[in-house]
């Protein structure tokens, strides 16, 4: 996985590799896709949810351009596995599931597998968590029909933010950097996640 659909398409940081490489993709995904779960493609995890692409999930960590020492916001847990690549890169995660039982099943997981630095908490993840900001870094595993602006404000200054914003099947993962009171975007290449549902995210 990490030779062929990481390194061969560009992935250049040797922390998000050895990230990647470190992490057991197949203790995050349900039982009958472990045959699969070091394909090339995205795989459904209940509830209507999936875990990403281990491309996106590389590319999106890159983004972030994480050093080990900043405070990370996961906007769409999942089953915990991008929590868990960002746990090796960064001091602290946190990471925001809107459905409770995926909440809770992650945040078990998480657990069980000695990731420490990681918490899960259940709620509308496009409003952020005011409470526990800033964030060097901000991470939305969901795609967005317009970036949200409590995201923005969350951000510490010269903080990232990787977010997929465009229409409910096809989008634009997006980086944008906040240094002022001004913010900087790029766009990174095309891609589908999964409605990110929220007061900030699609109804």
């Amino acid at each position: 996985m990490v030779a062929r659909q990481l390194r061969e398409r560009g992935i250049r940081s040797e922390r998000v590799l050895g990230a990647m490489e470190t992490v057991p993709r197949h203790l995050f995904v349900p039982s009958e896709r472990v045959p699969e779960a070091y394909s090339d493609e995205a795989l459904p995890v209940g509830e209507g949810q999936t875990i990403s692409q281990p491309y996106v999930v590389a590319a999106s960590a890159e983004a972030l351009a994480l050093e080990g020492h900043e405070r990370v916001l996961e906007v769409g847990a999942g089953t915990g596995y991008q929590a868990a690549v960002l746990s090796l890169l960064a001091r602290e995660v946190i990471a925001v599931e809107t459905i409770p039982s995926l909440a809770e099943s992650a945040r078990e997981r998480l657990t069980r597998l000695g990731y420490s630095n990681v918490r899960v908490e259940q709620g509308d993840g496009s409003e952020g968590l005011a409470g526990e900001a800033p964030f060097d870094a901000i991470l939305v595993s969901a795609a967005a029909p317009a970036v949200p602006q409590p995201l923005i404000d969350q951000l510490a200054e010269g903080g990232r933010l990787v977010i997929p914003v465009g229409l409910t099947d096809r989008q634009q993962l997006l980086r944008i950097v906040k240094e002022g009171n001004r913010t900087t975007e790029q766009k990174l290449f095309p891609c589908r996640f999964v409605p990110l549902v929220g007061r900030f995210g699609w109804r």
